[in-house]
């Protein structure tokens, strides 16, 4: 038996038995994590993270001592069965990424794939993530949406995605490097015409940036900037770029 003390932690789970809970962590203003993501932190065996020195600074800042190892798209492959056998013999394990809640558009989509397939107990312990977090501000419909995480790179299929968005009704969010967010505004406001639009960037942070007007205008506005930091791009769907009177 586990001699871990029951706690909000582990409601839900058997703490006698292996289990993975997946954790939201801050996309940026360490004080919006959760209570309950700090109990879990303290209380399993491992940590699965992107970059250790990144979830080190996070833990550091909590006071967390906790064994921690990397678990990325380079590696996640490989490690992911004996991850499985691990969790199976009674590890309590937590998935985090670096910013946000993982396997949005971060790494663990092979973990979890692979547990699914067993009987082992997967906890989600929600909080952080920057698609809820512009959403919730944009002015824009958000009664349904969908989410496009990255555009791909290669102009051909970027702008074959685009195309196949164009008739997309509900709200369209993506994410984009601070390099291609001048060349992606462009090419969506080519593709799907001058929609209401809303652009976060560096959301929760000190240079927190949420800027809100037309396809058109946010093109205007972002020629000739250097753009650093996460950027999450919220568009109006098709037919729903209604203005009030």
């Amino acid at each position: 038996m586990s001699d871990r003390p029951a706690s909000p932690a582990n409601e839900g789970a058997d703490s006698a038995r292996g289990v993975l809970y997946v954790v939201a962590t801050p996309i940026g203003n360490l004080g919006d994590i959760s209570q309950r993501a700090l109990d879990v932190l303290r209380s399993v065996d491992l940590i699965l993270c992107e970059d250790t020195r990144h979830t080190h600074k996070l833990l550091s800042h909590y006071a967390i001592s906790a064994r921690v190892e990397s678990y990325h798209e380079h590696n996640e492959r490989q490690k992911t069965p004996s991850l499985v056998e691990r969790i199976r013999a009674g590890a309590q394990v937590a998935l985090v990424s670096d910013a946000g809640t993982p396997t949005i558009s971060d790494p663990g989509y092979p973990l979890l794939e692979a547990l699914s397939h067993t009987e082992i107990t997967v906890v989600p312990i929600p909080g952080p993530s920057a698609v809820t977090a512009l959403l919730s501000v944009s002015g824009l419909p958000t009664d349904r949406f969908v989410f496009e995480g990255f555009l791909p790179v290669k102009s051909g299929k970027r702008l074959r995605r685009l195309s196949e968005l164009a008739t997309e009704e509900r709200t369209i969010v993506l994410f984009e490097s601070p390099y291609r967010i001048a060349r992606t505004l462009g090419e969506c406001h080519s593709a799907w015409g001058d929609r209401r639009s809303c652009l976060g960037r560096e959301l929760t942070k000190r240079f927190e940036e949420i800027r809100r007007g037309s396809l058109a205008e946010l093109c205007e506005w972002a020629q000739g900037h250097t753009f650093k930091g996460e950027i999450v791009l919220a568009v109006a769907g098709l037919g729903r770029d209604r203005t009030r009177a």
